[in-house]
């Protein structure tokens, strides 16, 4: 059997499945708005989304713990927008392939920026957040650096990050990508996906289960509701047990 037989025969077949795995994107649409949706979602936090998502057996949709909240946020949530950078010296065509980027956002989106381990430039800063605040994208989530916090701050915008420095990207990092499949540590991370973000941290929700996830986190939120009650009213361990509750 000749290489190309072999490949053919054994290896493009997985291949293609595995792309299709990594690289389709969710058309999934939900019985409810998109806005109420998300206005459900916000009603929750990102523990009790967590632990539903173990209950479907995801165990990898927490991003990193060094991204963190530039305030102490209650719950956003979005739909994702991807984008991919990483560090490069080429300047030509940057800023050409950022307006497009830029011209893609749309209303409630959360971005999730991917800077290919950057540990030098910022991709986020004043006019970045005041364009997407103006797009009305919810939030911003840069697995890299930002700058202008203050700018920032000012804006209210959401923003999550790993570090803050004044370097700019252009001559730093080159923006390869966007509304493409992510991979942040565990995380994939797909256009569409519902995101998350609070004091937290930010989680990502695929789109194909994300009302199921919402409706069984209502259902624990409700009890959660109840074991609090029980706390307060001075019930036992023992007794909340009994009766269903957990801890």
């Amino acid at each position: 059997m000749s290489v190309d037989q072999y490949k053919k025969e054994v290896g493009m077949m997985n291949l293609d499945e595995l792309i299709e795995f990594r690289e389709s994107r969710s058309n999934a649409t939900f019985p409810i708005p998109d806005k109420e949706l998300l206005s459900r979602f916000e009603k929750m936090y990102t523990g009790a989304i967590n632990d539903v998502l173990r209950e479907f057996c995801l165990l990898n949709q927490a991003l990193p713990g060094h991204i963190i909240p530039l305030r102490e946020y209650r719950t956003i949530a979005g739909f994702a927008f991807t984008v991919k950078s990483a560090p490069n010296a080429i300047v030509k065509g940057e800023m050409e392939f950022r307006t497009k980027m830029l011209d893609a956002m749309h209303e409630d989106s959360f971005v999730i920026w991917d800077t290919t381990n950057d540990a030098k430039a910022t991709l986020w800063g004043g006019v970045m957040t005041a364009t997407a605040k103006g797009k009305k994208v919810k939030a911003a989530c840069i697995d890299g650096g930002i700058r202008d916090t203050h700018q920032i701050l000012e804006a209210d915008f959401p923003v999550f990050y790993k570090y803050r420095i004044s370097n700019g990207s252009l001559g730093r990092c080159l923006i390869t990508h966007y509304q493409t499949t992510l991979q942040i540590a565990d995380v994939t991370i797909k256009p569409g996906d519902v995101i998350m973000g609070d004091i937290d941290g930010v989680l990502v929700v695929p789109r194909d289960i994300a009302y199921d996830v919402l409706l069984r986190a209502e259902e624990i939120i409700e009890n959660e509701k109840k074991i609090f009650g029980w706390v307060h009213e001075g019930k036992t361990i023992h007794e909340i047990t009994e009766n269903g509750g957990y801890f």
